[in-house]
C-alpha cells in the first residue's frame, strides 16, 4: 500500500496548478520548478524520500475524484 501523507494546502495547490497547466498543454518551467523544490522541502523536513513524496502528491491531486 502506498504511504499516504498529509499534504498542506499550498503544496496541493501548486501540484494542481501544475495538473492543470499540464491538461491544458501549457506547463511553464517556472510551475513545474517551483513544484519540484517545494516537494524537495517537504521531504526534507518530514524526513521523506522525494519521489515517494511526489508520486503520493499526484495520486491525491491526479485521483481526487476516483
Amino acid at each position: 500500500m502506498p504511504h499516504t501523507f498529509d499534504f498542506p494546502a499550498p503544496l496541493l495547490a501548486l501540484e494542481s496548478a501544475a495538473w492543470e497547466e499540464i491538461q491544458a498543454r501549457r506547463l511553464t518551467v517556472e510551475t513545474a520548478q517551483a513544484v519540484r523544490e517545494a516537494v524537495s522541502a517537504f521531504a526534507a523536513e518530514h524526513g521523506h524520500d522525494r519521489h515517494a513524496v511526489e508520486m503520493g502528491l499526484k495520486r491525491v491531486v491526479r485521483h481526487a475524484e476516483g
